[in-house]
């Protein structure tokens, strides 16, 4: 029996696991893979667009299809919303990539109506303004992450949080300058396929989904001062959750 697209990707994962196929290597072509396993050419073509959706490789247009040189993220979220960090003038995203160049890009800052779906995790009435802040987050010059963050603008509008630059520590930082410090975080997180314009702006490859996650930050009587939505790139985190019992 031939073999199927899948079982052909596991045996190409284990070549790069082991490092037999470095960061940074050819995988084989579909032609090589056709004449190496007996299979049709749509199986070779399934088998690596496997490796790529699961940001094991990149194509290259014309060239071929290569092992990711880009290392994952680890996202540590018990670590990352620690108040041990933002609360000492350090960004949440170093706690992700460390040294590892980063860059914030295309940021816009604005008031606006609060979204249905935002209003009700913000307990606030429809139409209310808020601040919001849209950025897409890259590391080594890939796209990674967008996030657009809404705040109560009758909280935070007279506040850092409204301007481009928010200070050290960030918005989590300003909002306890405020008196609302964030100190429970709730986050939602679910898989799937994303849009022509989320493809476009995170640059994903054919096949590649997102991780989407929705962040509330609540005070410590429990009042939502934000709510985070984030577009991960599934193909190059690595979610950590710590969890005592």
């Amino acid at each position: 029996m031939a073999e199927t697209a899948r079982e052909i990707a596991d045996g190409l994962r284990e070549r790069i696991r082991s490092g037999d196929l470095a960061p940074g290597a050819r995988l084989p072509g579909e032609p090589a893979l056709v004449k190496q396993h007996g299979v049709a050419k749509e199986t070779a073509r399934r088998a690596l667009t496997l490796l790529v959706s699961e940001g094991l490789a990149v194509r290259r247009k014309g060239s071929g299809t290569y092992v990711r040189e880009f290392q994952p993220i680890r996202r540590v979220a018990n670590r990352r919303l620690a108040q041990d960090g933002w609360g000492t003038g350090r960004s949440i995203w170093s706690t992700d990539v460390g040294d590892r160049p980063m860059s914030v890009t295309g940021l816009r800052v604005y008031e606006a109506p609060a979204p249905d779906d935002v209003a009700r995790m913000l307990g606030l009435d429809e139409g209310t303004a808020v601040i919001v802040r849209d950025r897409v987050f890259s590391v080594e010059g890939e796209p990674v992450q967008a996030a657009v963050s809404y705040l109560p603008a009758a909280l935070v509008r007279e506040s850092a949080i409204a301007h481009e630059d928010t200070g050290p520590g960030g918005t989590y930082a300003r909002l306890a300058e405020l008196g609302a410090k964030p100190v429970r975080f709730v986050e939602e997180l679910r898989s799937r396929m994303p849009s022509q314009e989320e493809t476009e702006r995170l640059r994903l490859t054919e096949g590649t989904p997102v991780v989407e996650i929705y962040r509330t930050a609540l005070t410590e009587d429990g009042t939502p001062v934000e709510v985070n939505r984030m577009l991960l790139n599934a193909g190059v985190y690595v979610m950590e959750y710590h969890i005592t019992g």
